[in-house]
């Protein structure tokens, strides 16, 4: 290539001027480190978009959209971190003696003659938008890092690893230099941050140790370590977790937390003995996943118009019901963060404390000290709050305060596991709790599930069959199918979508509690007199307008 006047390029398109040229070129001479491109989309003068074409026209590069491209993880290692974070500039597929890779500068030739000399093979340039450029590289380097770690840890697998650093943890510092254990661990909790997994499990089995990742709510296979690593781990884990390394006969529960791009994750451990040693689940609690509607709770605007109205209520109890991974508690801390703008006075009783939130009191659970949430509880009502959060009624003694704490003035939130709306009456009723304590506390339930999105880039459009048509209406020839492809790990899914049951706890709902009406008589009434969307209808809905399959709707609609 030579060397080509970005400011001739973009005034030959018509882009900019000659005066918008000499004014960035005056800039420039006072800012050297910066580049003339740089300079003009930094006035305002050209679109970054605007500039890349023009490039890409006069040096004859495809301008690509690289969300939409496969990356070849052995292609990324080609160039080293450091280098290409420092250039810009990703490895993406090998082909022969072809690396291709994606810039954001195509004139940095000084860059590119050093890639070209480092990986002694020819370079296919492709030009790329720097801010999906940077998040590319951030994301397939984290993977590089912990591959490679794995690799470490596996040729070190011989050495003597019992005897573990007990160094602090530093999860942003230089890894290269930590024990291969501790390096591996810190690669896998930052690669599960980056996918936005929820869960990071490490299984023990007889000949190997296996690692596996939860990305939207489907557990997949990560990476196969030596078997003789696996004490070495748990004890690490272990560590960070504030947990005892000597006891390995009964679980153990624990919680640490780290700061990946100045975000503060917390981390709930949890350690099992089985017959082939410890596995251990760490589940991250972080704020990096993406809730559509988040101004209305996740919700649509239906479920919204419904639901808004029961946070004004003065006291009463408001339950989010559903099985573990069902997003109630990322819910119900948006909810609380809703209600601390007002005048009022929050606590919280949890286990754990799972996000450090401004204006809330927050009281972690302490089983061993004899803090259960029983006790919490009651000291709770001691502080003057005016709203409780509860952050899961287990038994029928939490239920119970709960429900006096409604009674005498205060709005309690709290979660239940049930299948939906209305089985949440049935349920305190089975812990115990009499009928009319129930209706006179009670205010609101929200069932809510979370269903997985179809991938936009590989799923395809089939037509229904005679079960499906029977379920969607027999209007509905076609529906979404999930495939799989490099950009949804062969999932075929990206991201969840909620979805949410409201049942609004009326006076005549109060009165069917009461007199012990059966719970199909009142999901009948709520849907017929409150326009009560279910589970299954909104799991229908979203089948209907391509957002999910059919797949997903059954794990709805096994439980509507």
């Amino acid at each position: 290539m030579k060397n080509i006047p970005i400011g001739k390029v973009l005034q030959e398109y018509g882009y900019i001027t000659e005066e918008q040229v000499q004014e960035a070129l005056a800039y420039q001479k006072e800012h050297k480190d910066r580049r003339l491109g740089e300079i003009l989309i930094s006035l305002g003068y050209v679109q970054e978009e605007q500039v890349l074409v023009a490039l890409g026209e006069r040096l004859q590069l495809d301008v690509i959209d690289l969300s939409r491209y496969s990356v070849d993880v052995e292609a990324v290692s080609k160039i080293p971190r450091q280098l290409a974070m420092k250039y810009h500039i990703l490895a993406i597929a090998i082909s022969g003696n072809n690396l291709t890779v994606i810039v954001n500068d195509p004139l940095n030739f000084y860059a590119l003659e050093d890639i070209r000399q480092l990986t002694g093979m020819h370079l296919d340039i492709k030009l790329s938008k720097l801010a999906p450029l940077m998040k590319s590289l951030e994301y397939y380097y984290t993977e590089v890092s912990a591959k490679q770690a794995a690799k470490q840890a596996n040729q070190s697998s011989d050495e003597n690893l019992d005897e573990l650093e007990l160094s602090d943890y530093d999860i942003d510092g230089d890894m290269d230099s930590e024990a291969p254990t501790i390096r591996l661990l810190n690669t896998l909790i930052i690669r599960a941050y980056n996918i936005n997994a929820s869960d990071i499990h490490i299984e023990p089995f007889e000949d190997k140790t296996v690692v596996r990742m939860r990305v939207d709510g489907t557990i997949t296979e990560y990476v196969t370590l030596k078997r003789t690593l696996q004490a070495s781990i748990i004890a690490r884990i272990k560590i960070m977790g504030g947990m005892d390394i000597a006891e390995k006969r009964v679980p153990q529960d624990g919680h640490f937390k780290i700061k990946l791009e100045n975000e503060n994750v917390n981390i709930r451990v949890s350690v099992i003995p089985t017959v082939f040693g410890e596995k251990a689940v760490l589940r991250l609690l972080s704020g990096n996943t993406k809730i559509l509607h988040n101004d209305t709770f996740g919700m649509n605007e239906h479920d919204y118009a419904q639901f808004a109205p029961l946070l004004n209520s003065p006291n009463g109890i408001l339950y989010l019901t559903g099985p573990t991974g069902s997003g109630k508690t990322t819910t119900l801390y948006m909810i609380l963060a809703y209600l601390s703008k007002r005048s009022v006075n929050i606590s919280t009783i949890e286990d754990p404390v799972e996000k450090n939130m401004p204006k809330l009191n927050q009281m972690q659970v302490n089983n061993t000290a004899g803090l259960t949430f029983e006790v919490g509880l009651r000291a709770l009502l001691r502080q003057d709050p005016d709203i409780i959060m509860v952050g899961e009624t287990r038994d029928s003694e939490t239920a119970s305060i709960s429900v006096r704490a409604a009674i005498t003035g205060h709005l309690v939130l709290s979660t239940l596991h049930t299948n939906n709306a209305v089985s949440s009456i049935v349920r305190l009723i089975d812990m115990g709790i009499e009928p009319y304590m129930i209706a006179n506390s009670l205010v609101g339930v929200v069932a809510q599930r979370l269903m997985r999105r179809v991938c936009p880039d590989c799923g395809k459009v089939v037509e229904t069959t005679a079960a499906d048509r029977a379920v969607l209406g027999e209007d509905v020839m076609y529906v979404k199918q999930a495939c799989g492809c490099e950009k949804c790990n062969n999932t075929g899914y990206v991201g969840r979508i909620a979805i949410h049951e409201i049942a609004v706890i009326t006076k005549e709902i109060r009165r069917m509690i009461t007199t012990g009406a059966s719970m199909e008589e009142m999901e009948d009434y709520l849907i017929q007199n409150q326009d009560m969307h279910t589970l299954k209808e909104q799991g229908v809905n979203l089948v209907r307008e391509g957002v999910t399959t059919m797949e997903e709707l059954w794990k709805v609609a096994y439980y509507a």
